[in-house]
């Protein structure tokens, strides 16, 4: 069952320009399929993450991961760490557990679209187009983006809109 839908422009290309940065991966290889260990149903763990090159006055970086394909008109968000202090370079594999055990001191995350407070991996309807997972780490411009664990995944975004130095993006796909 395919719900013939067009895919959505690059979210990011909506946003005020922004410098970018180099992010890399060990378990995700820009425009090809995540692994299994990123998809909900086989592994359901978030990626290895280092990133270099960060614009001048990062003063912290917020990581997401967001499929702009999800038959929603808002996409859907998998994954949300705020406050990353900017002497951190990486995250290991992982760090997106429930409980959030291995993020940064003064880092959290937020709820992911599928209810939880954690990284929420591929899931794409059976039989839908092929997703795209854009992975961001976004250099922000103050020490605390300004929300708390509380906030939605749009008022992060809303807020990372005018706090946002330079991003750094890799995009997996997924088709289940």
């Amino acid at each position: 069952m395919s719900l013939d839908r067009p895919q959505h422009p690059d979210p990011y290309e909506l946003l005020p320009k922004v410098a970018s940065f180099t992010v890399t991966s060990d378990d995700i290889t820009d425009g090809q399929p995540l692994k299994d260990d990123q998809v909900a149903a086989k592994g359901n763990t978030s990626p290895q993450l280092s990133w270099s090159g960060a614009p001048e006055g990062t003063k912290s970086y917020v990581v997401t991961m967001f499929d702009p394909d999800a038959p929603t008109p808002s996409g859907f968000w998998h994954w949300a760490v705020v406050d990353i202090p900017a002497d951190v370079t990486s995250l290991p594999t992982g760090a997106g557990a429930e409980g959030g055990g291995s993020l940064p001191e003064g880092a959290f995350m937020l709820r992911n679209d599928g209810g939880t407070v954690g990284f929420m991996g591929a899931a794409p309807p059976e039989g839908d187009q092929v997703h795209r997972y854009y992975v961001v780490v976004h250099a922000v411009t103050e020490d605390k983006l300004g929300i708390d664990e509380k906030a939605s995944n749009a008022v992060m975004s809303f807020n990372l809109a005018f706090k946002t130095a330079g991003r750094a993006i890799v995009v997996g796909t997924y088709q289940h």
